[in-house]
């Protein structure tokens, strides 16, 4: 696996809005900040063949912003928003419906955006799945083609409607 190294220089825009905080946190032992950060590739190492090492890529600070404590919240928002769309998980329940997993509710502290855009999430990542089970199955007929393809077009269908969609156009 790549391994990722952090360059311990940052550019000079970077230094200048960690400026004010060096002082604070030297006092504080254990303090902590938000950041919102923008690193760049600037070197790599790849290791020869038939050697132990892992391959490096080394990235340095090139954007930082710290928010103040008034803008702190939103920042620790999108953070946990951005945490919670990577790691969104569910699994289906019988008709057919995304039933997320009891750790993605928690992080959506009970908010509809929220759940919904893991519930779109965690629904996709289950459907990307199946559609590489079948890319890279046995080979298929035509026949067993089109009966998987309804069945990712359903799934999908399922997906895109809340509940109450579902149950309307089963009317």
């Amino acid at each position: 696996m790549t391994q990722l190294k952090f360059d311990a220089r940052v550019s000079a825009s970077a230094q200048e809005a960690l400026e004010a905080h060096v002082r604070p946190m030297y006092d504080q032992p254990g303090s902590r900040r938000m950041a919102i950060v923008e690193f760049a590739h600037i070197e790599r190492m790849e290791p020869a063949p038939g050697t132990e090492k892992e391959p490096q890529v080394k990235v340095r600070i090139v954007g930082l912003e710290v928010p103040n404590k008034e803008q702190e919240h939103a920042v620790r928002d999108a953070q946990r928003f951005l945490h919670l769309q990577r790691t969104a998980r569910g699994t289906f329940d019988d008709d057919g419906q995304m039933e997320l997993s009891e750790s993605t509710l928690r992080l959506t502290g009970g908010m509809l955006a929220f759940i919904e855009t893991a519930r779109l999430r965690a629904g996709l990542d289950h459907w990307r799945e199946y559609a590489r089970r079948i890319q890279h199955g046995p080979e298929l007929t035509v026949t067993e083609v089109r009966h998987e393809m309804q069945a990712l077009a359903d799934g999908l269908t399922a997906v895109l409607n809340t509940a109450r969609e579902h149950d309307e156009s089963e009317d």
